[in-house]
């Protein structure tokens, strides 16, 4: 992770940690580098955003810098994070932007990078950029007279992904009641184009965004407002979105959460015995729970694991030719359809599941049974030497072989703070709780811990 971009872009509290300045400084590094890449003016830059407040003034600062330095910038306006992808691999772009920050409040936004494929920008032009914002090179060529660049409205653009989804669709939700929850944010408008075109009974709360609640109290991190939902209008099903709309939680017919984990399992198992599961393969993060690998165990199905991070999943899949990935959190890639987590895909999936095969999804993530999980962060002197501290690698193995095939542990470092965190799923809660407080124990007994967050 660099200075300014993460695992998931440029992030930050808006008009503090992100600024229009340097939105503005991106978008003419960007309208610069790739002009230089054509050899001269005529680069194509699509940018999509959120809802947010912020969103409209990054809007306009990237499209100022971009034009400035040669090049067009298209713009989708109110969008999805992979309508974006979509766009920028299908209609010949240099590159994409996104302005969203996710699941965070209205007050953090961010940017992120999409390159000409669709896929999450590379690290080494995320590097140039950064030095391009901290002052290296001092300057850059400025575009002039008929050199240029244009700012243009794209409207069509999110069209034509609405229309691929639900090109996708093998059948008709025709007399099916589905509820979707947008978040107030990015899929205030698509959730409901697209299901409507697939003949669902769409019922749809939190699409009225007034640029300051998105996500607040609602979407895919607080999901307890679509279970209410469902459960009181007797649906058949609801799906949760967060506020780019990249990521998607279900609602099962009972008001039960089926989280990403019970998605990946779903449609790996249906994907499996259609053939349809490039090497038998699921690609999960380290945080999916257990329930999960012991339910793929018993369906046959192998799984590889990656850090946190819907990027590092993407990059295996890619690399080694798997077909599905995703995290507990509502990230699912389809590698075949989308070169991105995509939310409104997803439920497009588990609906079509559900329709073929006409079980309701109380029944189809009935596979899985999730493990207890109890979750610390732990404040420590120094990261690297807690992790290798043999007192504290001992603890571990020690918890590890006492649960068994029935449980785990594990030990994580922050990507951003000195924080370790030390989680352990098992049987019960109390298990859970005592192999935890195990970990901690030597941590405080080799003198590394600073306190329990």
């Amino acid at each position: 992770m660099g200075k300014y971009f993460g695992t998931d872009g440029f992030r930050g509290k808006a008009g503090v940690d992100l600024t229009a300045e340097h939105a503005f400084k991106i978008g003419r590094f960007l309208g610069w580098h790739y002009s230089a890449l054509r050899g001269g003016p005529g680069a194509k830059i699509v940018i999509g955003k959120d809802t947010r407040r912020s969103s409209y003034t990054f809007e306009s600062a990237l499209a100022a810098g971009i034009t400035s330095s040669g090049a067009d910038a298209y713009l989708l306006h109110v969008t999805s994070t992979p309508c974006v992808s979509f766009i920028t691999r299908t209609e010949n772009f240099d590159c994409g932007v996104m302005i969203s920050a996710s699941h965070n409040p209205f007050s953090d936004n961010g940017i992120k990078l999409i390159n000409s494929e669709g896929e999450k920008m590379e690290d080494a032009l995320q590097d140039a950029l950064e030095r391009w914002i901290d002052g290296e090179p001092a300057s850059l060529p400025w575009a002039s007279g008929e050199n240029l660049g244009k700012t243009i409205d794209f409207y069509s653009g999110r069209n034509r992904y609405i229309g691929y989804l639900a090109a996708l669709a093998p059948t008709s939700f025709e007399n099916h009641k589905v509820g979707l929850d947008c978040a107030n944010g990015s899929a205030w408008m698509l959730g409901r184009a697209v299901f409507s075109a697939l003949g669902a009974k769409t019922c749809v709360i939190n699409d009225s965004p007034d640029g300051v609640n998105i996500n607040a109290g609602c979407g895919s991190t607080h999901i307890e407002g679509l279970q209410r939902y469902v459960r009181d209008n007797l649906l058949d099903v609801g799906f949760a979105f967060d506020g780019d709309a990249d990521r998607c939680l279900a609602v099962d017919e009972l008001g039960q959460v089926v989280n990403g984990d019970k998605i990946m399992y779903i449609c790996a198992k249906y994907m499996r015995d259609r053939d349809l599961l490039p090497n038998n393969t699921v690609v999960t993060t380290v945080m999916s729970n257990f329930g999960l690998y012991k339910a793929f165990d018993r369906a046959g199905i192998a799984y590889e694991k990656t850090a946190v991070g819907d990027r590092y999943v993407y990059e295996n899949m890619k690399a080694n030719g798997h077909g599905l990935g995703g995290e507990q959190s509502g990230h699912i890639i389809f590698r075949r359809f989308a070169h991105t987590g995509d939310g409104i895909l997803t439920a497009i999936m588990v609906m079509s599941i559900m329709m073929e095969t006409q079980l309701p999804l109380s029944v189809l993530a009935g596979g899985v049974t999730m493990y207890p999980q109890v979750l610390k962060n732990v404040v420590v002197d120094d990261k690297e030497a807690t992790l290798a501290d043999p007192a504290v690698t001992a603890a571990v193995d020690a918890c590890t072989r006492a649960l068994g095939g029935n449980g785990r542990v594990l030990l994580r470092a922050s990507g951003t703070e000195p924080v370790l965190r030390v989680m352990s799923e098992a049987g019960s809660n109390a298990e859970c709780e005592a192999r935890v407080n195990e970990i901690i124990g030597a941590m405080r007994e080799s003198g590394h811990l600073i306190k329990i967050k």
